[in-house]
């Protein structure tokens, strides 16, 4: 297994092949050169296919492994761990730092919806009780977290 992961990189920085090609692998999960190419819906040289591929890699948003001669390259990380540090990126860019200021203004532009706000409301609440749970498991004896 080889991998270059750089996990600083800025996603907004990637091309549009780049993020098409980045896509098919996150889909696929373990592909070659040659299925990548196939799955592209615009013609392309192999070695361009290739260098893309590489270029990806070098940038830490893949890794591959060889296989009689063959590159097999899956996705370094997750689709959702790179949208994490795309959104970071524009929250930083946009509102100051301010994830509550990106959320309100995806309310108002009607990104979000009730049922997907109440979603998330749910997850953050699980993710409060899991963390208070855990802070309590390693508090010592007698002390509150």
């Amino acid at each position: 297994m080889t991998s270059n992961t750089q996990n600083s990189h800025d996603p907004a920085e990637l091309g549009e092949l780049e993020r098409g090609i980045l896509s098919i692998v996150w889909q696929k999960g373990e592909i070659t050169a040659e299925q990548v190419r196939e799955e592209l819906d615009r013609p392309l040289k192999d070695s361009t296919v290739r260098t893309v591929l590489r270029r990806l890699e070098e940038k830490g948003y893949l890794a591959h492994s060889v296989d009689n001669r063959t590159f097999l390259y899956r996705p370094a990380e997750s689709r959702q761990r790179v949208a994490g540090r795309a959104v970071k990126r524009i929250v930083d860019w946009f509102c100051d730092g301010s994830v509550e200021a990106l959320l309100v203004g995806m309310v108002d532009s009607k990104v979000l919806d009730r049922a997907e706000l109440q979603r998330l409301a749910a997850h953050i609440a699980a993710a409060q009780r899991s963390s208070a749970s855990s802070a309590a498991v390693a508090a010592p004896k007698g002390e509150k977290p």
